[in-house]
């Protein structure tokens, strides 16, 4: 799948690129209606992703793909047939997951460094705060959306640094989606 697409921003867009962008998309705006479907979407746009992020020696990046398959089954196992009844996180929790977030993220950084990943504590970031925010997701935590907001932007971020445009582009769609599901599973949660 390495056939190129189309070319932008000087940037060639290969077909494996393409279809992990739309179907991750898709999957990702499903997310914020709360929907159960959303999970086989993010699944395949996992495994999709998984060999993009590979061929491009994003390997963090890579390695997050398998996690969020097996959060997509879970997901999918775990959700109601009606959808999700988001909650919230006590102020505990909430530290707890914060301070487990940054100890991972920064006992990551140097494992990619030396085993010569395109980028390390970014890529750790996007790694384990995606874990986290899956995790929080597949809880029905309200939480996951701020924190996607968060992992979005960083992966906007680095993948618009590391020249992978059209990926940026999508994730930059992602951070205003995570503000929308954000939205949504707030007003979710008050009624």
């Amino acid at each position: 799948m390495s056939s190129i697409v189309f070319t932008a921003w000087g940037y060639e867009v290969s077909v494996l690129e393409f279809i992990s962008a739309i179907t991750s998309f898709v999957g990702v705006w499903l997310g914020t209606t709360g929907k159960r479907i959303t999970w086989p979407w993010w699944a395949l746009s996992s495994a999709l992703y998984m060999l993009f992020f590979y061929q491009v020696d994003l390997f963090a990046s890579a390695a997050l793909q398998i996690v969020f398959i097996i959060a997509a089954i879970w997901g999918w196992r775990d959700w109601a047939p009606t959808g999700a009844v988001p909650g919230y996180l006590n102020n505990r929790q909430r530290n707890y997951w914060a301070a487990a977030t940054l100890l991972a993220v920064s006992l990551l950084t140097p494992v990619l460094a030396n085993i010569g990943a395109a980028a390390t504590w970014s890529d750790a970031f996007l790694l384990i705060g995606s874990l986290v925010a899956q995790i929080l997701m597949v809880y029905e935590k309200v939480e996951s959306w701020v924190l996607w907001l968060v992992v979005d932007a960083a992966g906007t971020i680095e993948y618009a640094y590391l020249g992978y445009w059209f990926t940026a582009t999508l994730y930059a769609l992602f951070t205003l989606i995570a503000l929308i599901g954000w939205k949504r599973w707030y007003e979710l949660n008050s009624n």
